[in-house]
């Protein structure tokens, strides 16, 4: 009997954010200082016009450094909106101090009032992941959808952020998942460009 990749994903969903539970705070504030280093290197490397990133949860490895170098070095800085299932996010202009509102998913987004920009390079949440660039995130495939719309357009460069707790051999794939470019952790920039 096969077991259907729904499935099998849910459990290394559910395996994966069980080990970044078990993570100490120590962990997520040295990766966050990395993220940062790192991730204003990525911006300035493919001199990126507008960058996204996410709000994170607790055990999320956390963002705010990021966002901060990012806007400081004169970035645009853009965090996703939920607008609808089966739609992919919109992104807002969202700088350090700017006001939030909770969202669909009760994550803190921008205003409706703030610009709407594509971004070219996006650092995604995930749940786990593998070296081939496949991620398995929350399951509503926001992540899919919002890639597949942007990079239609041109250059979307997708950079999964997670510990390396998450890592996975082998992700299954389902035709409709999109890969990431890179999957940044707090020990390795891994390229997932390759064939």
């Amino acid at each position: 009997m096969t077991t259907a990749p729904a499935a099998v994903k849910a459990d290394l969903r559910r395996a994966a954010l069980a080990r970044r539970r078990a993570l100490g705070g120590a962990a997520r504030t040295a990766f966050s200082a990395r993220l940062a280093d790192e991730g204003l290197r990525l911006a300035k490397r493919y001199a990126a016009r507008a960058v996204s990133a996410f709000h994170s949860f607790p055990d999320e490895p956390d963002t705010a450094p990021l966002l901060a170098a990012l806007a400081e070095a004169g970035f645009i800085t853009l965090l996703p909106i939920t607008v609808a299932p089966g739609e992919p996010l919109v992104f807002r202009l969202w700088r350090p101090g700017d006001p939030t509102r909770p969202g669909r998913m009760n994550i803190p987004e921008p205003l409706p009032s703030a610009p709407a920009y594509d971004p070219d390079l996006l650092f995604a949440p995930l749940a786990c992941f593998d070296r081939r660039g496949h991620r398995i995130g929350f399951g509503a495939g926001y992540y899919d959808l919002t890639l597949r719309a942007l990079r239609a357009k041109g250059r979307a460069i997708a950079v999964g952020v997670a510990y390396s707790v998450a890592e996975c051999a082998d992700l299954p794939d389902e035709p409709h998942d999109e890969r990431l470019d890179y999957v940044l952790t707090e020990s390795e920039l891994i390229d997932c460009r390759g064939p």
